[in-house]
Formats: C-alpha cells, sequence, structure tokens
C-alpha cells in the first residue's frame, strides 16, 4: 500500500509549489539508482517519484487531499459500470482490466487510462512515462528514456552541473586534450580553445545531473580557473620572463639558457646590455585565438655576486671619478 506522499517528500500538507519541488529533488538526488548503489534505493526512488507525481499536479493534489483519490493516485470510488473489480464490462467490473501492461495490477484490476479518438494513443501518456521513468522500467524501456529517439521530450531536463577547472599555462600551451574529472564520477577530455581566458565557461552538453524523471541529462558547465606560474606572467598571448644575467654577460655579451614552456632556448644577449632591456623570442608565446603563438618577452635582470672582487671595486671607484655618466634624466 502507498504511503502518504507528504510523508514520503517529509513535507507539511501546506507547503508550497517550490518547498515540494526542492524536497523532490533532494531526495530523487539521494536515492537514485545510478549513484546509490543500496538495492533498496531503487524502491525508495520509485516511492518518491510516484508522491511528486500526485503533488505536483494541483488537480490530483486536491484530489488527494478532497480523498478522492488514494496515495496511488487511484480513485476511491467510481461510477456505476467502472469499479475496481476483476468483472471486465460486468457490472461494477474494469472495463479496461485487459489492458494490465499500462497498469499496476496486470489483467486483474489496476490503474486505466482513458484512449483518445484521433489515433494518438493513451491520452494518459504523460502519467505512463512518469510511471515507467519513476520505476525500475525505465532502464528496460529504451523509447521512454533519455538514450531512445525522442524519449523523455517532454520531461524537465537534469541540473546543469558547475565545475571549477584550474588549468597550467603548459595545459593553455599544450594541443594535448585536458583530462577533468566530474563530480558524476566520470572522466572526460576535453580541448581547451585557442586563447583561453580566466572565467571562460566551455559547455559539455548532456554530460550534468541526470534528470530524475527521465528527461535529458543537464549540461556540465567548466568555468577555467589559470594558476599562476612560479616563471612565467601572461599578457594575452605573450610570455614575460624575467632572466637574471651575469654583469660581465652585459658588458661583453653573451649566449644563455632561457626557460620556455616547452623547455630551454639559447638566447643572445646583446654586448653593452643593460639591465631591464627585453627581448622578444617570437612565437614561444601561447596559442592566441586567431590560432597565431603570442611571443616570449624576456627582460634582462643583472645579477651581482653578494660579495664582490676587491678589484672590482676599485675599478668601478675609479671609473665613477674618471668617467661618471647619469642613466636617469635630469630634473
Amino acid at each position: 500500500m502507498a504511503r502518504d506522499p507528504y510523508t514520503v517528500l517529509g513535507i507539511s500538507k501546506s507547503a508550497s509549489e517550490a518547498e515540494i519541488k526542492s524536497a523532490y529533488r533532494r531526495l530523487a538526488k539521494r536515492y537514485h539508482p545510478d549513484t546509490n548503489p543500496d538495492p533498496k534505493a531503487q524502491e525508495r526512488f520509485s516511492e518518491v517519484n510516484a508522491a511528486h507525481e500526485i503533488l505536483e499536479d494541483k488537480d490530483k493534489r486536491r484530489q488527494y487531499d478532497r480523498g478522492e483519490i488514494d496515495a496511488a493516485g487511484q480513485q476511491k470510488y467510481q461510477s456505476a459500470g467502472f469499479g475496481g473489480g476483476a468483472g471486465g464490462g460486468a457490472p461494477g467490473g474494469d472495463p479496461f482490466a485487459g489492458f494490465g501492461g499500462f497498469g499496476r495490477g496486470g489483467a486483474g484490476g489496476g490503474r486505466s487510462y482513458r484512449f483518445s479518438t484521433d489515433g494518438g494513443g493513451p491520452s494518459g501518456v504523460d502519467e505512463i512515462l512518469r510511471e515507467f521513468m519513476g520505476g525500475g522500467a525505465r532502464r528496460e524501456a529504451p523509447g521512454f528514456g533519455q538514450a531512445g529517439a525522442g524519449g523523455g521530450a517532454g520531461a524537465p531536463r537534469g541540473e546543469d552541473l558547475e565545475v571549477i577547472v584550474t588549468v597550467t599555462l603548459e595545459d593553455l600551451a599544450s594541443q594535448d586534450k585536458l583530462r577533468v574529472s566530474l563530480p558524476t564520477g566520470r572522466t572526460v577530455d576535453v580541448r581547451l580553445p585557442a586563447g583561453a581566458e580566466p572565467d571562460q565557461q566551455i559547455r559539455l552538453r548532456g554530460l550534468g545531473n541526470e534528470s530524475a524523471v527521465g528527461g535529458q541529462a543537464g549540461d556540465a558547465i567548466l568555468t577555467l580557473r589559470i594558476a599562476s606560474h612560479p616563471m612565467f606572467t601572461r599578457d594575452g598571448a605573450n610570455l614575460k620572463l624575467e632572466l637574471p644575467i651575469t654583469l660581465y654577460d652585459a658588458v661583453l655579451g653573451a649566449k644563455v639558457r632561457a626557460p620556455t614552456l616547452g623547455g630551454s632556448v639559447n638566447v643572445t644577449v646583446p654586448k653593452g646590455s643593460s639591465g631591464g632591456k627585453t627581448l622578444r623570442l617570437r612565437g614561444l608565446g601561447l596559442p592566441s585565438k586567431t590560432g597565431a603563438k603570442g611571443d616570449l618577452l624576456v627582460t634582462l635582470q643583472i645579477d651581482l655576486p653578494h660579495e664582490l672582487p676587491k678589484d672590482f671595486v676599485e675599478l668601478m671607484e675609479r671609473w665613477r671619478e674618471d668617467e661618471p655618466y647619469q642613466p636617469r634624466s635630469a630634473g
């Protein structure tokens, strides 16, 4: 015997539509057989769907509150000739008892549905679908489910799933797909769009939460966060790097190694380079929205040793006295 739908959903008889919907979603997620391995979850899930089927429909809810239908949605009284017995077309019998496939009790009785006269099939098709989706038959009836052709077209879709995905600059530079684990337990490979920006969203159709009533699944919406890098900073498609060099490399010129996202390369430091000079290494940045790669901007930073040689200090003193210069503009 079906339980009181208000008790099943854990709400009061004065509950609003929003409270009914909220309670249903919470319980449907908890007992959905795809996420709850407990053998009793399927039975509880079906019970929750049956309760929601009555309370979400204003007419059915009023009928239940007035005592006209029971917790299973069946009429408590019938007009003459349409009773709940097993007598077929006899007085007091169920003229649709032979259509047990649409009811709960088989050929011996149970719920019946009116048929339309326009060749369109049962007029209670939405209720049949809900019953199939709410019970164990959902998986065995692909024509009525999400995976079937046109299945669940009129049922509410599942909720979208919002996921924060933190990516590195190496991820943005790579041509490989990024592997993302969704809260549903599913793992997907995602290609990041060229020129991806912080907080940019990627929508994965049909990979969100399943519909509790057999509709299409929601979408998974990935929001990108870009992790800071210990060496590089981003400027659009360009990357910036501060590269320490020695004083003698700056004075005499040299080839030094510089890191990139794909490894290290040789950088030519021109003779007489000043600290703060920026060298542009073309094509070693990030992919842009146009597909072209940005550049790596290398800014030279002259790094002096902790202990300067005595003769070097003396040379600097003579230089300051004999050939002083002013790198800063006056005034």
